[in-house]
């Protein structure tokens, strides 16, 4: 069944719900779940919904190479991810989350990291960025240091450069790039058009087998719930350099323009360095990177056992279909080019 089928089905049949609605049935939930959303995306947040992440004033406390990144400020799960990516390049996800958290800790930071995942995941298997084979490798970096506003940043921009030169270093060559540097690093302003322009880019021709790569640093914020599918009543957001004139870009939004669109065995994979992130992608796995859970997980590792991401109680899988639906009465109405301002052009290699 391609999506589009799946979509029509389950809403005549009501066949959606809670994540919470199957924790007896974890392998519905996971069929279920991949057929709304057919993409591999997996997302690293800086923090849980309700904690802010931290903008560091030198970066060289984390204890990176020289030539890892320009120095001087920077984000504080950025600059926690690349360092335990120099302490361990092939790490599990529970390694990297652990010695993540571990490096926020040891530094004094009470935000906790969580991983969040379209598909149930083996948090003790092997955290890798790029699928095996020869597919695209495209990353799309947003550094925002809200050069002149109020509640300028000083560290995003950096966290930019330092993100393109390890993905470099893996075999990355295609990026589109948007800061607000005033000394020209980048492609583009990172305004709220740009960014979604930004998302178009990513996902436009993406198959099976292409490794993408988002990487945010910047503002991050919540906003009232606007559709009723959010528990504590609001949407996460993030925060364009013009966000004054255009507002803010709801998780609403980046499901349908970024999650939403990405064919079946398409990877994403996901850095966000900002507040209020835990669940800005809406995805329906997640992970908190707590010293209980990290200790479950490691202790399962140990005892060679998996240990599998839990289900987002929170994830609407009904308003996903409904989303998949919208898209897909765009296409119906105006072709291809209704469909890509959907967010919808990575399906049609479902069809």
């Amino acid at each position: 069944m391609n999506f589009f089928g799946f979509v029509e089905q389950y809403m005549e049949e009501g066949a959606g719900g809670k994540g919470n609605e199957f924790e007896e049935d974890q392998d519905g939930f996971a069929e279920k779940s991949a057929q709304a959303i057919p993409g591999d995306v997996r997302m690293i947040s800086g923090c849980k919904d309700a904690q802010t992440s931290a903008d560091v004033s030198n970066v060289q406390q984390f204890g990176l190479p020289e030539d890892a990144g320009p120095g001087g400020a920077g984000g504080a799960c950025t600059n926690a991810f690349l360092a335990a990516m120099e302490q361990n390049p092939n790490p599990s996800w529970t390694g990297l989350l652990r010695t993540m958290r571990n490096i926020l800790s040891d530094m004094g930071y009470s935000q906790i990291p969580e991983m969040s995942a379209s598909r149930r995941t083996d948090l003790n298997g092997p955290f890798e960025i790029q699928t095996e084979g020869d597919g695209q490798k495209k990353a799309l970096i947003v550094g925002i240091n809200y050069v002149g506003q109020q509640g300028e940043l000083r560290g995003c921009i950096n966290d930019a450069k330092s993100m393109k030169n390890f993905l470099e270093e893996r075999g990355f060559s295609d990026f589109r790039i948007l800061t607000d540097d005033d000394e020209g690093f980048g492609d583009d302003v990172p305004t709220g058009e740009n960014i979604i322009r930004g998302f178009n880019w990513l996902v436009e021709g993406a198959s099976a087998g292409d490794s993408l790569f988002f990487h945010y640093s910047g503002h991050g914020g919540s906003v009232r719930d606007d559709d009723g599918n959010e528990k504590d009543g609001k949407d996460e957001t993030i925060i364009p350099v013009d966000y004054r004139e255009c507002g803010q870009i709801r998780d609403d939004t980046i499901m349908k323009s970024l999650v939403m669109p990405l064919p079946d065995d398409c990877q994403l994979t996901s850095i966000m360095d900002c507040c209020h992130s835990g669940t800005v992608f809406d995805l329906p796995y997640l992970f908190t990177a707590n010293d209980d859970n990290l200790d479950g997980a490691e202790e399962a590792e140990g005892n060679g056992e998996s240990f599998t991401s839990p289900i987002n109680g929170n994830f609407d899988l009904n308003f996903a279909l409904k989303l998949g639906m919208q898209m897909f009465q765009a296409f119906q109405e105006g072709g291809y080019e209704a469909a890509l301002q959907a967010g919808l052009s990575g399906f049609f290699a479902n069809m």
